[in-house]
């Protein structure tokens, strides 16, 4: 099990870490790798992606956050975060089963996993690039850049009524 703070938080019974450990983590390991992140990016079609990131080519990353097996199992509409992004990943606690995401129900051809604590994480299975067409590509990068700015404004000048 993994060691963490005893300020840490747990978001199912059993789980080792909750989300924002997971996020933390993973962010940090984006970084490393040039791609900055964002968390809870809406999307388009309504959904709201756990993190999003772009590398220095303009490429976006999406990860989705799973701490739980039966939010895991009971994710139905994560396929729709395909249609916004090059590269999809998983990302999960260590010593987390991940055995469902072998299965062909979760596109392990297509999507990676990522292993997270709140400190660090790994790429455990490299996701295959499935690049969007530049339409798509720029509304999605436009909304990432103005959500970033939004975001900073908000921190600057917490009255400026910027909604993030």
């Amino acid at each position: 099990m993994l060691q963490h703070p005893p300020d840490s938080c747990v978001d199912a019974p059993g789980s080792p870490l909750c989300a924002a450990d997971v996020a933390r983590g993973t962010v940090r390991m984006l970084l490393r790798h040039d791609l900055v992140a964002m968390a809870e990016v809406p999307l388009d079609d309504g959904r709201r992606a756990d993190l999003m990131a772009l590398d220095s080519r303009g490429n976006i990353i999406i990860v989705e956050i799973k701490v739980s097996r039966a939010d895991l199992l009971g994710d139905a509409k994560w396929t729709d975060y395909l249609r916004s992004c090059d590269r999809f990943y998983w990302a999960i606690p260590a010593g987390f089963d991940a055995s469902p995401l072998d299965g062909q129900a979760f596109l392990p051809a297509r999507t990676g996993v990522i292993v997270a604590d709140r400190y660090d994480a790994a790429i455990v299975r490299e996701a295959h690039t499935d690049p969007l067409s530049s339409a798509t590509r720029k509304r999605n990068t436009l909304a990432f850049a103005r959500r970033a700015g939004r975001r900073m404004i908000g921190l600057i000048d917490p009255e400026a009524g910027i909604l993030s």
